[in-house]
């Protein structure tokens, strides 16, 4: 091999394989809290938050989800046309005003540039949320977040093309109120939904005090 490649005047040459993006993930904005323990013992005492995407006819749709471990329901959510730190700053609001009572709470993501922007850390200390940050390339910090997106890809995403934004919007907000939170029965929970799961839960526990 090496007299062929002498013969013909060959080089060989050798990159560094580039990160998702070309860019490499930044430092961690929090210390990694959870360390793949993904358990709650009640609501908001731990939260998982990502990204994913979808392409259209009309371009890519985004979606920040925020899921509460102890239920696996999705307690915020924002969608948007494009990939900023606002679409992560909405998802938190989203989950605030519906769950109120998160003083504490350990909110858990990668090392995504949205996540480590000073507008996700004022809300995050606005209203006495914790951050917590996993490893570099390890999917496995976060998997149980991707587990979500994994079955919306399977039960939405990949169904059909989507033409418009305002038409996939529509088909990932129905799917999950409606589908994942109140059809979908989950091992984890006994074969129950999520909505159920909190329900019964948070009725046992009222009763109990």
């Amino acid at each position: 091999m090496w007299r062929i490649c002498a013969a013909n005047g060959w080089w060989s040459a050798f990159g560094k394989r580039r990160t998702k993006g070309g860019k490499k993930a930044g430092p961690p904005a929090h210390d990694d809290l959870v360390l793949r323990q993904f358990r709650a013992d009640a609501p908001n005492r731990l939260w998982l938050w990502d990204i994913t995407e979808h392409p259209t006819a009309e371009g890519k749709v985004y979606l920040c989800a925020i899921k509460d471990v102890f239920s696996n329901r999705i307690v915020g959510y924002s969608i948007s046309d494009r990939m900023t730190s606002q679409i992560a700053v909405n998802a938190q609001v989203s989950a605030v005003q519906r769950r109120r009572t998160v003083a504490g709470c350990v909110v858990h993501s990668d090392r995504g540039s949205q996540f480590r922007s000073r507008k996700v850390a004022r809300v995050l200390a606005r209203h006495d949320l914790v951050g917590s940050m996993g490893q570099v390339a390890s999917a496995g910090d976060n998997a149980a977040m991707e587990s979500f997106f994994s079955l919306l890809q399977n039960n939405v995403l990949n169904r059909r093309r989507w033409a418009t934004r305002e038409d996939l919007r529509i088909a990932i907000v129905t799917w999950i109120e409606r589908t994942y939170h109140r059809r979908r029965r989950q091992h984890r929970l006994g074969r129950l939904t999520p909505i159920e799961f909190e329900t019964i839960i948070t009725t046992q526990v009222a009763l109990a005090a």
